[in-house]
């Protein structure tokens, strides 16, 4: 967590009212807010006009469903807490539109982060129940034939990094697009709900700027799904004012954010956000500490894993070895085919050597640690496709001589 959030809540927490997340003084929904005098009475502002659109927008006379892009960091998460709040605010019979919590793994999520969001969602699901509210937990995740593993130890595919961000689209985009995809296909049109703030960077306002410039009302088109429409209720806050909400909030299924606050305050990071589009993917895999992928060799350095390691996580250290080594591997010629998987000249996947090599140290390390750091499923498809790959080549060879043969007999005659 950033210190200035820790000393913007340490100077204006006590200004909020116990068991709220905005200044005592009420206003009508008709009023014009009034103007702020201090910052925690401007943050009291924001939020009471954040609640009021998600009201508004939801009391729509229209059956789109709301997708809450949900990554279980604390943007997404705040976004979460005021929906589910909103729906406890509208009497139980107008409570019409279906509202799903949408979470993407990417089955090489940070171990730690993604405990923690498991163990939370399990627990949102449990609780939802008893509150009688048309919100669904909903799970997404790349194919199995698509999976990190499966493409870089299978395929040779080497490490992404900021040239051949391969992993993002096959990863993040394609398992929640599909979803989004069937709900249109369903509903006829969908609202996304995002957790994107314009203070979390210049490009990230920017690009809330441009879509805002096409927006219906409070809704904009997205860009890549026809029938989808964004909604970005809390684009307005800051990083300190999330935190003061989260921390002056009680969970409206139960709990604290306790834990949270900790694994942010251990990794000393942000989350890696909810990607729905490629021209959102220079987001991931930034230079700043964030939860993501703990093989991200996007970045030149995992600040987030080494923050944890150093606050007492240091079961996580041969995963940040490991990861390094994906990197050397991938960027060593020693360990590249020369052919390409086409089988033009250049520099191409990794050798079979290579991808037997980086498979043991896995299964080693798997085994060390005591987490499942890749399926036997993946396993199985890994060596099945070295096999493919073994016989596609033997046909190539075998083409190329042929072809030779040919060339050589056409000039004897």
């Amino acid at each position: 967590m950033a210190p200035a959030a820790m000393s913007l809540i340490n100077r204006e927490v006590k200004q909020l009212e116990p068991g709220s997340v905005y200044p005592a003084q009420e206003s009508r929904a008709d009023e014009e807010p009034p103007l702020a005098s201090s910052p925690a009475e401007n943050f009291g502002v924001k939020l009471k006009a954040i609640r009021r659109e998600l009201r508004e927008e939801y009391l729509q006379p229209h059956t789109k469903p709301w997708i809450i892009g949900f990554s279980g960091g604390k943007d997404s998460t705040l976004l979460a807490h005021l929906t589910v709040e909103c729906l406890l605010s509208i009497p139980p019979d107008e409570r019409k539109r279906r509202v799903y919590l949408v979470c993407n793994d990417t089955l090489v999520e940070s171990p730690v982060f993604q405990e923690f969001v498991n163990h939370l969602l399990a627990y949102i699901s449990e609780n939802l129940e008893s509150l009688r509210i048309p919100v669904e937990v909903v799970r997404t995740s790349p194919r199995i034939e698509e999976s990190f593993w499966v493409n870089m130890l299978g395929k040779g595919y080497p490490a992404p990094n900021r040239t051949f961000r391969w992993c993002t689209d096959r990863m993040k985009i394609r398992p929640t697009s599909k979803f989004i995809r069937e709900q249109v296909s369903h509903y006829g049109e969908a609202v996304l709900l995002l957790g994107v703030r314009r203070a979390e960077s210049a490009a990230r306002a920017a690009n809330i700027a441009k879509h805002s410039a096409k927006a219906e009302g409070r809704l904009t088109p997205h860009a890549d799904h026809k029938g989808c429409w964004i909604f970005t209720p809390i684009k307005d806050l800051t990083t300190d004012e999330v935190w003061i909400a989260l921390l002056k909030s009680r969970h409206p299924w139960g709990g604290s954010y306790k834990e949270l606050i900790q694994l942010y305050k251990d990794a000393a990071s942000g989350e890696c956000p909810f990607v729905l589009s490629k021209t959102d993917a220079p987001s991931c895999g930034t230079s700043s500490a964030r939860f993501g992928c703990w093989t991200c060799t996007v970045v030149e350095k995992d600040n987030a894993i080494q923050s944890l390691i150093a606050s007492g996580h240091e079961h996580l250290e041969p995963l940040a070895l490991f990861r390094n080594r994906l990197k050397q591997f991938s960027e060593d010629p020693q360990f590249r085919s020369k052919v390409r998987r086409n089988g033009q000249p250049g520099l191409g996947p990794l050798t079979y050597e290579a991808r037997r090599t980086l498979l043991e140290e896995l299964l080693a390390i798997q085994a060390q640690v005591g987490m499942q750091l890749i399926s036997e499923v993946e396993v199985r498809l890994i060596r099945e496709q070295w096999l493919q790959d073994r016989a596609e080549e033997t046909m190539r060879s075998m083409e190329k001589l042929s072809e030779m043969v040919e060339n050589q007999t056409k000039e004897n005659a």
